[in-house]
């Protein structure tokens, strides 16, 4: 073999993008065809949540695609048919949103433009961005298969997005009606509660005297939003409430309106606080609305879609603002005596999620999806063990949400989005919904309708992506549509897996379980794995107000795909936020480096080497293949439970330490002292597990692994073997799989205790400053005749490990049966040395001879003084009630690890000094 020259200094920038192409151009990322693979095999699909086409991929986004990429190069490697479906949201309020931006600097509004050109305008934007997302997704390494990539507003799509509302109202699942809906005057549209982000922020409490009509007193209300009392239709009292007993049914007079309202009774008030006394305000508050369904009161709307108060509200207010309606109100009612006092307060304020505008709650006309019976069918669901989160912990939300759900208002008064297939008759005045658009009414035959103006809500498209995406309605039978369309739904569908955070188990993962159950009959998935949310070092959410954001491909220029997705593996434990800053992903990088120095090391020293055919093995050999065997089955079973930090630390152990610390340090032995057959056997094994080793981390850190496979001249019989396919490329290598056969527990405890003394040894020699170059005399004792064997056997190896000169090796009986006269002999012939206990057997190390022993002592008795009094320090402050009573127990346990550390240190310096003596 010829030696093989990788670059001296790990560069990713170097490879990553035509690795990537390469991957690509192959077909690796497209799934098995259906002759390569049983017709009874269960592909894994998994289809992307897909990122808003005008955003740009956050942090956040490169942790799900990062875990979603994970587990589909796992399944790939494992032989089975894989599908990762890519693809774009078309993000109806947040698209409007930038063009409107766009026309704004213009000195233009949409509505200068028209509809159509509107929408002609936002078309471009969406290419503009598209191009750009799937950049980002290409950078990270995502392995989605492109030839399948969809947007919810392609053509597949609005057919099934129609062909559900359709369906939903010949089911009676699908109404129009007046509602009280969240409202956000800037966006101009209506939004479901969970596009509302609820913020603390200050504000006041008014009080505020209702005189009873009788003039015999008043009720005091308290309100913050006092100019809604110009809607107000009625003021509840708790039945059982004696303040109020006998007031119910009476009248009040509401001040600055010239109107008059009942009281009445409900069990919704809380009498417990402040006055007992609510004022009901239907047409803009979500419970006082359910308060006059149940009462049959009038819902009065004051407020206009632009905000501003309209001809409801008495003239003197109409055209005002919220805010400046407020101001006249407070006002007028202190002039009018009706005022009684205000407070400071902190309350929960509604905000757009995309605009921040504050809500308002709006009386208003909209289209709503009937949710109780599609709940109730996902919660049997899950019930039957039909889905399952990841941690499981999530399922009392799913469930909890889903006991608790309200109708979904789907209507948005956009301009962007899938246009409601609705129309109005203006002759006949029916409603008609269809799949085809109608020429003329099919109730009267008039050709005078109108379609609905609005358009449907993002999350209308995206409840169904799972199975619209996969070719759904045309793969319905007798559609006469698409055989591909067809054969990917019957193919895969349902899904296997869905990788999301967990702020969207409502807006997204429930609903399209819901609509899955609903128009397959099947839930879209099986796996739910709910990820946290990347938080920074405080435990602050990343925002751009903060300043604490990071760009993830910032971070790949910075330190490499493979660095980034390592490290968000590595710290992504089940059920917790990860809490990291720029300097976390060093962790990734070092790792991604050390893989590349140990391969570039083998790689440097082929030249004149052959490969050799069923090479034996030496104990070594076989323990670095029992670890490697074990670690696999410890990953895999990682992967299949989607825990991937224990599957990143498994990874990182074993080829650190297990792989380059101790086998490659080991097989240095032949290289250095062996004959030609010897370097030859020692080097195909040590490419055999190097090939396998890149194939076990593969999933987690793709590039470089990819790169320096394909680099290597012999990959061991299973990667020869799997060499004809997809010219040869590691991302289609079969991953290594748990093989109980190649597991030899007596051998790895052997070197469990190699491993321990060679550790001992070198500690000693770094605490006693011992030169690199010099060697020192070791002997070891054990009652362990087996061991002592294979310490025997394994002498050079051992004494080349812990720069040992001389290794002597004694079968001792245990302590109690030593005799004193024995005793007396085996300290002289251990004099001058340093004793190290391990398990089942002493090391002493000769140290007198190798460094200056005076010296020595000196400085060990400087650091057990040191030492001594650190311990004080620590128990005085351990043994303070006032440091016990104030101190987070979280500092107080570290304190207690610091003392725990110290005694040992001490102990050992004790014994270190004693021996020298």
């Amino acid at each position: 073999m010829k030696a093989v020259e990788l670059e001296k200094a790990y560069s990713p920038k170097s490879f990553e993008d035509r690795i990537y192409n390469l991957w690509k151009e192959s077909g690796a990322f497209k799934p098995k065809e259906e002759q390569d693979f049983p017709r009874d095999s269960h592909p894994y699909v998994i289809v992307i949540p897909p990122p808003n086409v005008t955003g740009v991929l956050h942090l956040g986004h490169g942790l799900n695609i990062t875990l979603q990429d994970i587990v589909i190069r796992f399944h790939r490697m494992r032989g089975e048919p894989v599908l990762w479906v890519p693809g774009t949201d078309h993000a109806g309020i947040a698209t409007q949103h930038v063009v409107e931006k766009r026309l704004k600097a213009k000195g233009l509004s949409r509505h200068d433009l028209g509809r159509g050109k509107f929408v002609e305008e936002t078309w471009k934007v969406k290419n503009e961005h598209h191009a750009v997302i799937s950049e980002q997704l290409a950078r990270i390494g995502a392995s989605v298969d492109w030839s399948r990539e969809r947007f919810t507003l392609d053509e597949g799509l609005s057919r099934a997005v129609r062909e559900v509302f359709v369906t939903l109202y010949e089911r009676d699942l699908l109404y129009k009606g007046n509602y009280l809906v969240n409202w956000c005057c800037s966006c101009g549209t209506a939004l479901s509660d969970d596009e509302v982000d609820h913020e603390e922020q200050a504000g006041k409490m008014y009080h505020i005297r209702y005189p009873r009509l009788d003039g015999t007193g008043s009720v005091e209300i308290a309100t913050t939003r006092p100019e809604t009392l110009l809607g107000d239709t009625a003021v509840a009292v708790h039945p059982e409430d004696p303040r109020y007993a006998g007031l119910a049914g009476r009248e009040l007079v509401l001040p600055l309106t010239g109107r008059n309202i009942p009281v009445i009774e409900d069990t919704y008030v809380d009498r417990e606080f402040g006055t007992g006394a609510v004022k009901i305000t239907p047409a803009h508050d979500p419970n006082d609305w359910e308060v006059a369904k149940r009462h049959d009161l009038p819902a009065i709307n004051i407020l206009s879609p632009d905000g501003r108060l309209n001809d409801a509200a008495p003239e003197k207010y109409r055209g005002l603002t919220v805010a400046e309606a407020r101001e006249a109100v407070v006002a007028d009612l202190k002039d009018g005596g009706f005022f009684i006092k205000e407070e400071e307060i902190t309350h929960a304020v509604g905000r757009c999620y995309r605009c921040h505008t504050v809500i308002e709650p709006f009386l208003s006309e909209q289209w709503f999806v009937r949710m109780k019976p599609l709940a109730d069918k996902a919660l049997d669901a899950w019930r039957r063990g039909d889905i399952v989160f990841y941690p499981r912990k999530w399922e009392h939300t799913y469930r909890h949400w889903l006991e608790n759900i309200r109708d979904w208002c789907v209507s948005r008064q956009l301009w962007w989005g899938h246009r409601i297939p609705a129309w109005y008759c203006k002759n006949c005045g029916k409603t008609t919904v269809s799949r085809m658009d109608p020429a003329a009414c099919p109730h009267c035959g008039s050709a005078g309708i109108e379609q609905d103006p609005d358009v449907l809500d993002t999350w209308f498209s995206s409840w169904l992506w799972p199975f619209s995406t996969l070719g759904w309605p045309e793969a319905l039978s007798g559609s006469g549509t698409s055989t591909a369309a067809a054969s990917d739904f019957d193919r895969f569908y349902p899904t296997t897996a869905l990788v999301t955070a967990y702020d969207i188990i409502f807006f997204w993962v429930a609903r399209m379980i819901m609509a899955g159950l609903e128009f397959t009959g099947k839930a879209p998935f099986r796996d739910i794995y709910i990820h946290g949310l990347i938080r920074d070092k405080l435990g602050r959410k990343m925002s751009k107000s903060l300043g604490n954001g990071l760009d993830p491909l910032q971070l790949v220029d910075e330190y490499g795909a493979d660095a980034f997705k390592f490290t968000l593996a590595f710290m992504c434990a089940q059920g917790q936020d990860i809490l990291m800053d720029e300097g976390s992903f060093k962790l990734g990088s070092k790792f991604a480096n050390k893989v590349w120095n140990a391969a570039r090391y083998i790689l440097m020293n082929l030249e004149g080497r052959n490969v050799v055919k069923d090479p034996s093995l030496l104990p070594v050999d076989r323990w670095i293949r029992s670890r490697l065997g074990a670690v696999a089955g410890t990953i895999t079973e990682a992967f299949l439970s989607y825990r991937y930090n224990d599957a990143a630390q498994a990874a990182y152990e074993y080829f650190w330490n297990d792989f380059c610390d101790w086998y490659v340090e080991a097989t240095k032995l032949s290289m250095r002292e062996g004959d030609d057959a010897e370097k030859d056997r020692a080097t195909t094994v040590l490419l055999e597990v190097l090939a396998e080793s890149l194939r076990l981390l593969h999933p987690l850190i793709p590039f470089v692994t990819e790169e320096i496979y394909g680099k290597l001249p012999y990959k061991g019989a299973a990667g020869e073997n799997a060499a004809d396919g997809a010219a040869g490329l590691l991302i289609n290598a079969p991953y290594p799989g748990y093989d109980a056969s190649r597991l030899d527990p007596r051998i790895e405890a052997d070197f469990a205790f190699i491993r321990e003394l060679v550790t001992l040894v070198r500690t000693l020699r770094s605490e006693c400053t011992v030169e690199p170059g010099r060697k020192v005399r070791v002997l070891v004792r054990t009652g362990d005749a087996g061991r002592a064997a294979f310490l025997r056997e394994n002498a050079g190896l051992v004494k080349l490990l812990a720069g040992m000169g001389e290794l002597e090796i004694e079968e001792a009986p245990s302590e109690s049966t030593v005799l004193p006269e024995e005793k007396k002999g085996g300290a002289a012939k251990t004099e001058g040395s340093i004793g190290l206990a391990g398990s089942g057997f002493e090391a002493h190390v000769f140290i007198a001879g190798a460094v200056d022993a005076a010296f020595l002592k000196q400085k060990f008795a400087k650091d057990l003084a040191k030492d001594r009094k650190f311990i004080t320090g620590l128990q005085a402050k351990l043994s303070n009630e006032n440091f016990l009573k104030n101190a987070p127990p979280e500092l107080a346990a570290q304190e207690r690890v610091k003392l725990e550390e110290a005694l040992k240190r001490t102990a050992k310096l004790e014994s270190y000094i004693r021996d020298l003596m």
